[in-house]
């Protein structure tokens, strides 16, 4: 009887010092899924605005193609009245000096587009025209908002391959506590682990994929 005793209290604090491992394992690889759910949340909120900046960034974009067709479209008409013979001397002067005022405002329609599709930072000092509140040099251009979203949203799809890892690494954590039988117990600790571990190092590719 003392053997069977000895036995079983051998195998209870074998179970009990596996559940105080697998517990703390579990709660490490709990506290990881949390942190990185609260990043992925982040970039998907980032996402989102981004998204919106880039849209507003395309119709600042084709309000100035507006402009700058309207002008043409002027610039045009007065050279065609003029070709065609229809501008009074006397007022042929004024007429070119409209025309070269023109040019210059289709010029800078041009230089603004640039600026915002590619960026200040893309364009150069050289090419800023284009000012911000009251501040030239600090136009984000939509192409540039392309890209940091391409970027965003390959990070957030390995977030979600991170939490998916993590959710079937709590779930075998959970079923090695679950089952008595010491090799299940072990298969499903390290496949724990692994998938813990899986998830841990998806979710920092994410983050320095970003950062």
């Amino acid at each position: 009887m003392k053997n069977v005793y000895k036995i079983c209290r051998m195998s209870e604090d074998r179970n009990s010092s596996f559940e105080v491992r697998c517990g703390v394992v579990i709660a490490v690889f709990a506290a990881l899924m949390a942190v990185s759910d609260l990043v992925a949340g982040k970039y998907g909120d980032d996402e989102i605005i981004g998204t919106n900046e880039k849209a507003a960034a395309y119709m600042w974009y084709q309000s100035k193609s507006i402009k700058e067709t309207l002008v043409e479209g002027e610039k045009s008409l007065l050279e065609s009245l003029k070709q065609a013979g229809a501008i009074q001397p006397k007022a042929e002067v004024a007429v070119n000096g409209h025309i070269a005022i023109l040019q210059k405002r289709i010029l800078r329609y041009k230089k603004e587009k640039n600026e915002i599709l590619k960026g200040s930072q893309t364009v150069g000092p050289e090419n800023w025209v284009q000012d911000l509140d009251g501040k030239l040099g600090q136009i984000v251009g939509a192409q540039e908002m392309e890209q940091h979203l391409t970027v965003l949203s390959q990070a957030g799809d390995r977030f979600d391959m991170s939490s998916l890892f993590f959710q079937l690494c709590l779930v075998l954590g959970a079923m090695s506590l679950v089952l008595k039988k010491e090799s299940l117990q072990r298969v499903f600790f390290t496949g724990m682990c692994v998938l813990g571990f899986l998830g841990s190092g998806i979710s920092l590719w994410a983050y320095l994929g970003v950062s």
